[in-house]
């Protein structure tokens, strides 16, 4: 059946919240497609726990989420993009409601919802559906895209790259994409009038990540070879709290256990994170997990822990149900004893650079949700904004394509894909050993705290994988892993740029030959590739 889409008006590639919400608000007469890595509900945003920020209380108020956001942010944050984010909150929230969307309610609350609280937020205005919000927007909204007729998906295909008409053109714009068929392992193309990268993060760039095998980068790494700039790719988000077991895999421990309560404790049980922020527990992410990195150090252990358990059975069931059955089944009863937790790389505040109407670099190429940079995360992602941002764009981008790229009359032909001088590889050997070898020194030199010496070590053995890897694809037909690693690897670089740039620690970002922030570096680190072209229209 995928077989038969060679064309439509929108090719949306990635199917979390931001691709999605954004399908649905565009015009029904028009032909969308949604291309998913996987199933069309793998992404992110099905594993995401705490919920969407908003302001929806009288006790709290736009400016106070703003404030909030700028102060997370570490001074880098763009003012006007935060700005319109909180103000199209309420909006957004409404929105999801009147598409079923079914929050946790409370009775004899003004919003008629369970508001709860996260680090870095001075109000309860995070809305959450128990400890499962992703998967519950997730799959309200891929219910709501499979009743309309005028979009299609397209599960188990991997883009490849993007299609441009010629760089050096003035009205260069994006005209499609190449895809890789995962179950027939052809390559071929799709034209449209729009292609909106909504493809997630890079966090498997990193060994420890609480994020799914598709956050492999895959938009910020098409959109730069296509000749787009990059910001902030230095800012990786470490979530403090992902379970520590053996058979958890990636099973984040959402940050509302903290706001509700939570105490992050040593192996002898005593609280620490009051020596490192007045706000002890309740302080950003960036300064939680760099503090539980420091004791993890500093007493040679694989793990710290998280306590709820002075907490009633019947709170941390209602609250955290997904929590709690996923450690009983693991033999942890957390009404009783803490959670093992180490920080895990989460989320990619850097991005593909975009204007304030999701637009790129390149004329028809839309980037939403956590494969863009809007400005609004700064040097460090205040909870729950990301979603919230996700639906922002996804609103914009739709009213930006319906007003300019509908309009072009025609599809531009794409050359068939040329496999001809390649053949298929002995050797994939060679692919997984490269994916360990990155990932693995991704963590340990380029992680939550860095050195110009681990930076320069990374950077080296990003070179010799980049001729590798670029051997290895100019001789092999390709496959989704050596793809993959492919965009890793391009990813790897641009963090590593970015990070050797910015002389000083902000947010995130930790150096410890430059460990104070430097008020003369209050701004992104914009990378340009060396096939840049202004878009006049930007």
């Amino acid at each position: 059946m995928t077989a038969k889409i060679k064309k439509c008006d929108v090719l949306i590639i990635g199917s979390g919240a931001a691709g999605l919400s954004l399908a649905l608000r565009l015009p029904s007469d028009l032909k969308i497609v949604i291309m998913a890595k996987r199933e069309i509900t793998e992404g992110n945003t099905l594993y995401a726990q705490g919920g969407i920020s908003a302001v929806l209380d009288s006790s709290d108020s736009i400016e106070s989420h703003i404030q909030d956001t700028l102060t997370a942010g570490a001074g880098i944050c763009d003012a006007d993009t935060v700005s319109r984010v909180v103000k199209y909150g309420p909006e957004n929230i409404h929105w999801l409601l009147e598409l079923g969307v079914e929050f946790t309610r409370q009775k004899n609350s003004e919003s008629g919802y369970h508001l709860t609280r996260e680090a870095g937020h001075s109000h309860r205005r995070v809305i959450h559906a128990a400890d499962a919000t992703g998967r519950v927007i997730e799959t309200s909204l891929v219910d709501q895209v499979r009743a309309r007729k005028n979009i299609r998906f397209i599960e188990n295909c991997l883009a490849v790259d993007l299609v441009t008409t010629d760089k050096k053109q003035k009205s260069r714009r994006c005209t499609g994409a190449y895809i890789l068929d995962l179950q027939t392992r052809k390559v071929r193309s799709i034209a449209a009038k729009a292609v909106v990268l909504a493809t997630g993060g890079a966090s498997k760039v990193y060994l420890y990540t609480s994020n799914p095998d598709v956050a492999t980068g895959d938009g910020i790494a098409m959109a730069w070879r296509a000749g787009c700039r990059v910001a902030n790719m230095e800012f990786n988000q470490f979530h403090p709290t992902c379970l520590y077991h053996p058979k958890a895999k990636s099973f984040l421990i959402s940050e509302a256990v903290r706001g509700e309560g939570g105490k992050l404790l040593l192996p002898d049980g005593s609280r620490f994170m009051d020596k490192f922020d007045g706000r002890a527990e309740l302080a950003p992410r960036d300064i939680v997990a760099r503090a539980i990195d420091h004791e993890m150090k500093r007493l040679g252990c694989d793990c710290l822990y998280l306590d709820i358990s002075h907490k009633s059975l019947k709170f941390i069931q209602s609250h955290f149900p997904t929590i709690f059955n996923r450690c009983i089944e693991l033999g942890i009863d957390i009404s009783k004893e803490p959670i093992p937790i180490v920080p895990a790389a989460h989320y990619t505040c850097g991005g593909i650079i975009t204007n304030k109407h999701a637009e790129t670099d390149i004329k028809r190429l839309y980037a939403i949700g956590e494969t863009a940079y809007t400005g609004l995360h700064g040097a460090n992602r205040m909870a729950s904004n990301s979603l919230l941002e996700c639906l922002v764009f996804g609103q914009l981008a739709a009213k930006s394509i319906t007003k300019k790229a509908i309009k072009d009359k025609k599809l531009h032909v794409i050359p068939d894909w040329d496999e001809s001088r390649v053949i298929n590889s002995d050797e994939e050997i060679v692919v997984s050993h490269n994916w360990h070898e990155l990932r693995q020194f991704m963590w340990d030199y380029v992680g939550i705290v860095r050195s110009n010496k681990r930076l320069e070590r990374a950077r080296r053995r990003i070179n010799l994988l980049r001729h590798e890897i670029g051997e290895y694809y100019s001789n092999f037909k390709v496959n989704n892993d050596l793809l993959e690693l492919r965009n890793l690897l391009e990813v790897a670089d641009l963090i590593v740029q970015s990070a050797m740039r910015r002389k000083e620690s902000r947010g995130l970002h930790y150096n410890l030959d430059f460990p104070e922030i430097d008020k003369k570096q209050a701004n992104p680190t914009i990378l340009i590739p060396d096939h840049y072209y202004p878009n006049k229209d930007f």
